[in-house]
């Protein structure tokens, strides 16, 4: 890991390396907003409860540095998608999400259908708010559900209740073609049947798309320390099949293993991501993964707000560099492609990573042997086994 204190010179990418890559993939874009009214006790991300009030104008000024410091690696190349995420990004006003969007046009060239997703909480909105975000340049949003169920919404640690899901997604749907519903499964005490009115009452209200998440008790949250009764692994099974039954029903395609979406609202950003393209993130704690012509570089911001607005402000963003190794590459490809139904082309593995098809036909083998992938000599997918046991399929690819 090389701390990189001071931004290479481009031409320091740009140098011969042990990779070929004919031409680069995708580039996406992700702003992080980090704060939150008050952290839940299941999240791992990097968000901070807000205390007084937020610097809301430096915060886009340290953003809007960071992009221009990063300016030179991305030269040239189209943005397809942008992603504002948190944190949450719905506690920033209208015209700070205006000023930025319109900061991001001036420096970077967008498609003219660019995707510009907004995370929003129900608890953080008031009436026409979601309108604002819309007039400001966002054209899909994310809503941060989790549950419909007020006891369900009191175990998470959620600011709103079910009233306010309800209202936010009625406002989403007025306001946007597009939206997301996030819904969360296995919480503490729920039942299948629980799960099953949480399904119907998302399903009511005419989402384009679902990202359904297992509630997972990550390292270092609250939950950690003090683990809820979730339900058997026999029982999250069994929930996932009634989701996955459920949408189906109601014309939802199950396109990844956490997404389902209607016909042409399927999320480019989250797509690019596990087809293994580009992406710059901003802001405190964001990632980036960036190809060039003979290596793929990965980047972390400083993680805390105020040193990252002040090391941003000063040119000086990126905490840690790395460079993907060749044995590492097939691995992080693998991570990301398998999670898709339709799984990915082996023309696309060499094209994202400059190596050859043979750093896969091990593990390829022994997938198929496995019964957790098909294939042909174009594509492969996983099977229902694969996707079902994805971690065990996934493990294949490690590099010896």
């Amino acid at each position: 890991m090389i701390p990189s204190l001071t931004p290479h010179d481009v031409q320091h990418y740009m140098r011969a390396g042990t990779l070929q890559l004919a031409a680069l993939p995708p580039l996406s874009l992700y702003v992080h907003l980090p704060w939150c009214i008050k952290k839940c006790p299941y999240c791992d991300f990097n968000s901070h409860e807000m205390t007084g009030e937020m610097p809301e104008q430096r915060y886009i000024d340290a953003l809007v540095a960071d992009l221009e410091t990063s300016l030179p690696l991305v030269w040239g190349r189209t943005v397809h998608s942008i992603f504002i995420g948190g944190g949450t990004p719905s506690l920033f006003s209208p015209q700070a999400i205006d000023r930025l969007l319109g900061d991001i046009r001036a420096r970077l060239k967008l498609t003219a259908d660019c995707e510009i997703t907004l995370e929003a909480n129900p608890g953080t909105f008031e009436k026409d708010r979601f309108k604002a975000f819309r007039s400001a340049g966002v054209n899909r949003l994310s809503v941060g559900v989790q549950s419909f169920d007020d006891s369900h919404l009191k175990a998470l640690g959620r600011v709103h209740d079910r009233a306010q899901a309800i209202a936010a997604v009625e406002e989403a749907a007025q306001a946007f073609d597009t939206f997301n519903l996030d819904i969360m499964y296995a919480l503490p005490g729920q039942t299948l049947e629980n799960q099953a009115q949480d399904m119907r009452q998302a399903l009511a209200m005419d989402p384009p798309h679902i990202s359904i998440y297992h509630l997972t008790i990550e390292p270092n949250t609250y939950f950690a320390k003090f683990p809820p009764v979730i339900p058997e692994e026999d029982t999250a099974y069994a929930m996932l099949d009634q989701i996955t039954e459920m949408t189906e029903g109601a014309g939802l395609q199950r396109y990844e293993v956490s997404a389902y979406a209607k016909p042409g609202h399927r999320c480019f950003q989250n797509t690019n991501y596990w087809q293994f393209g580009d992406y710059l993130g901003i802001g405190a704690g964001a990632h980036s993964k960036l190809s060039f012509a003979h290596r793929v570089v990965r980047q972390v911001r400083y993680r805390e707000p105020k040193l990252y607005m002040d090391k941003a402000l000063a040119g000086q963003a990126v905490a840690q560099e790395t460079e993907v190794s060749r044995a590492d590459l097939p691995f992080e490809f693998m991570l990301n492609a398998l999670r898709l139904r339709d799984g990915f082309k082996l023309q696309d593995f060499t094209d994202k990573t400059g190596l050859p098809f043979t750093a896969i036909q091990k593990g390829l083998e022994e997938a198929e042997r496995k019964g957790l992938i098909e294939r042909d000599f174009v594509h492969v997918r996983p099977t229902e086994r694969g996707f079902d046991f994805l971690n065990d399929l996934q493990s294949l690819f490690l590099a010896d």
